[in-house]
């Protein structure tokens, strides 16, 4: 059947912001209910001097008593060329599915082609780079990295999809909190899995002004693996609610509707053909399109950006110029 067609039957704009809140109310009827968050409250836990910036080791409050352990990356003024006071653009850097969570991202010692916060921080960016449940600082005690069994036994009519983005609403909360930051020019970033916590964020939070998601976008259609979006007994469950439809062939969304909560943001997706993790290259491609389709109907085209390579399930640098080029377009404000 192929991707479903976001604007079929769609002749105004007041039919479009009647299907997008039904999807929603749909995405959040599958993830659960996002809390009402709590008060910004942060602990510094230490301070170090690098070569280009400063890095705050933190710890801040989130729902439910639960605490995210975090790095606040802050550029030299002599790197971003402005004073500190004048407010600086920030990003929420999201990391991938590896063990050592924030650190892969933000250290000097991060993944090949992975260090991204530490690169924006080096353009200017103050960056937030916030380890994600199960990863880092918050791997449950006793297991694994990215073992959610303790999550569900704890909260079992939730998900982590909407744990992960409460979290991260909360972050953003601590960066308009920062005076050295402009809560106008506040973006988020992330391959893989926080490719795609990168658009749930900015479909649910409209304080995120630019997005850039690397091989994140995984559309059911064209998957020879859709289960592993619903229950898994291990390690990680996205969306339980997801399975029994799955197991019945039906779809009650797809992701494309996702990314278009946050339409007309500016958006930029890449996706490798050779894939291992995602290999349904295709079906990426028809969503891409749908979605370059829906901003040029809304009159925002030049918002939208989509890159298809023949690379694997990466975040090359060449990639990684291309957005970070597109962040400065949207964040930073002309002749800055």
């Amino acid at each position: 059947m192929g991707i479903p067609p976001l604007l079929h039957g769609i002749e105004s704009y007041e039919q479009w912001t009647e299907k997008l809140s039904e999807i929603r109310r749909t995405w959040l009827e599958y993830i659960g209910e996002l809390p009402a968050r709590v008060p910004v409250r942060v602990q510094v836990k230490s301070q170090s001097k690098q070569s280009s910036h400063s890095r705050l080791h933190v710890e801040y409050d989130t729902v439910y008593g639960d605490r995210i352990t975090a790095y606040i990356l802050i550029p030299d003024e002599n790197v971003s060329n402005r004073p500190r006071k004048a407010g600086y653009p920030a990003v929420i850097a999201l990391h991938s599915t590896n063990e050592q969570g924030k650190d892969f991202i933000a250290l000097s010692t991060g993944g090949k082609n992975r260090m991204y916060a530490v690169e924006l921080v080096e353009r200017g960016y103050v960056v937030l780079v916030p380890d994600s449940l199960t990863a880092g600082e918050r791997i449950y005690p006793g297991r694994a990295a990215f073992v959610s069994e303790p999550f569900y036994e704890q909260y079992p009519e939730w998900s982590t999809v909407a744990k992960n983005l409460t979290d991260h609403i909360q972050g953003i909360d601590v960066l308009c909190s920062l005076d050295y930051v402009n809560p106008l020019a506040i973006g988020a970033i992330g391959h893989s899995f926080g490719g795609y916590n990168a658009y749930f964020l900015a479909g649910m939070d409209d304080r995120i002004k630019a997005v850039v998601s690397s091989c994140g976008f995984s559309p059911f259609t064209g998957d020879p693996h859709p289960e592993h979006w619903g229950y898994r007994p291990y390690p990680y469950t996205h969306i339980p609610k997801v399975s029994a439809d799955l197991q019945q062939d039906r779809i009650p969304f797809e992701f494309h509707e996702i990314v278009a909560l946050c339409a007309p943001t500016p958006f930029l997706s890449y996706a490798g053909q050779d894939d291992h993790i995602f290999p349904h290259w295709k079906s990426v491609g028809e969503g891409m399109l749908e979605l370059s389709r829906l901003y040029r109907w809304l009159g925002k085209e030049d918002r939208f950006q989509s890159y298809l390579g023949t690379g694997g399930h990466d975040f090359p640098e060449e990639i990684r110029m291309l957005a970070y080029r597109f962040l400065d377009q949207w964040l930073k404000k002309e002749g800055e």
